[in-house]
């Protein structure tokens, strides 16, 4: 996507934020509806990731009220801005609208912790497309969601391991420097990775941990280049991705630049610029939409999005298939938050290609995980390599 279609997408996502709703013809107003939200960034330095995301669940939902169903499903959009203190804002409300069945999200870690004290006294069932902190769904951690959250992804148990085995492919006697962005997500898949860098015994030279929305990372290059590491994983989010990659560059670093599912994102380019994004290398429990869609199903996104296709574009498959998990649940007729939450957590379902099987441990995985893909700029355009 160009940049100005992103910023129509983003205007678009705003003034649907604002109305509360996807326009509801006086057709449909005559059929039974329920509501499902989606909660993710759509504003602000990260709002490219929710508005991605959000081309799934129109996907989903416009693909499902296309067939007539007896239970339409409304789709109404909640932006939190994919930070935990607007998060905390946003989600007594959301808790609040009865006519609200089931949230697609939160997409980030620190939203949902933010989310879950009002979701679970409502018992409002979410179903999280990205968000990967482990202990979400550890029932002994401060910071878990059960019996309420699900995700349709592997956590960073298993992106921790994968970051480091791609971000090191193919570099001879790697030195790794590992750096986190203090966030629930960053920090999480920080700790996972420095754990498999220290069981497997690879040479890991130095770590720093940055504050998001750091104006100059000149500190942190000096520290990278004076370790003579060659391999630098940053797991934070594409903004200060972007920066911190190019950053690097204009302070003469050659290695490579690797990142986690936060970072994966082609506005990462246009911060860090062409030269310093070329080769960084990407992790993301996902698989792009384009290369797991049929022909019907890419026609759909089509006629949901208005977009020719979904390339460029992170987590559309995932937020699919989070949102077809309680589009598969109304279909049963449960139309109720009680019926939703025990659907969803005893429910099996089909992701986008109608053959991978999803469901849900008591605590919320994916039953046997999912897996993690690689992802690298390649002149220019991010291309995905398959699980890594």
């Amino acid at each position: 996507m160009n940049k100005n279609s992103k910023r129509v997408l983003g205007a678009v996502a705003a003034v649907t934020l604002v109305l509360g709703t996807v326009a509801v013809t006086s057709a449909q107003a005559a059929t039974k509806t329920v509501t499902l939200v989606y909660q993710g960034p759509l504003t602000g330095t990260d709002a490219q990731t929710g508005q991605d995301e959000f081309l799934g669940a129109q996907t989903a939902v416009q693909m499902y009220n296309d067939t007539n169903p007896a239970v339409k499903v409304k789709l109404i959009q909640a932006d939190d801005q994919g930070d935990g203190a607007v998060a905390g804002t946003v989600a007594p409300g959301i808790a609040a609208n009865k006519a609200v069945i089931g949230v697609v999200g939160p997409a980030y870690s620190g939203a949902s912790i933010a989310s879950f004290p009002s979701y679970k006294a409502t018992r409002l069932t979410m179903v999280s497309p990205s968000a990967t902190r482990v202990t979400l769904t550890d029932t002994k951690s401060p910071d878990n969601g059960y019996p309420f959250f699900h995700r349709v992804v592997g956590n960073d148990a298993l992106q921790g391991p994968a970051v480091v085995r791609w971000s090191i492919d193919g570099v001879d006697s790697p030195k790794v420097y590992v750096i986190d962005d203090q966030t629930p997500y960053g920090t999480g898949l920080a700790q996972a990775a420095v754990a498999y860098i220290k069981l497997k015994k690879i040479n890991q030279v130095g770590s720093d941990s940055v504050v998001q929305k750091t104006s100059d990372y000149s500190a942190t290059v000096s520290k990278i280049k004076a370790s003579k590491a060659n391999v630098v994983i940053y797991t934070g989010y594409y903004p200060d991705g972007g920066a911190l990659a190019k950053s690097l560059n204009d302070n003469g670093w050659n290695g490579v630049f690797a990142g986690g599912d936060g970072v994966l994102n082609d506005a990462f380019i246009d911060v860090a610029g062409k030269a310093a994004a070329e080769g960084a290398k990407f992790t993301a429990p996902a698989v792009p939409f384009e290369t797991a869609a049929s022909a019907a199903q890419q026609a759909a996104f089509t006629k949901a999005t208005g977009l020719k296709t979904a390339a460029g574009h992170v987590y559309v498959t995932e937020t699919f298939n989070a949102t077809n998990v309680f589009i598969s649940c109304i279909k049963l007729g449960k139309v109720t938050r009680a019926g939703i939450q025990s659907c969803v957590a005893t429910g099996t379902f089909f992701a986008l290609d109608g053959k991978t099987i999803l469901k849900f441990t008591r605590q919320g995985e994916v039953v046997g995980g999912a897996p993690v893909g690689g992802f690298q700029v390649v002149k220019g355009i991010i291309k995905y390599f398959g699980a890594v």
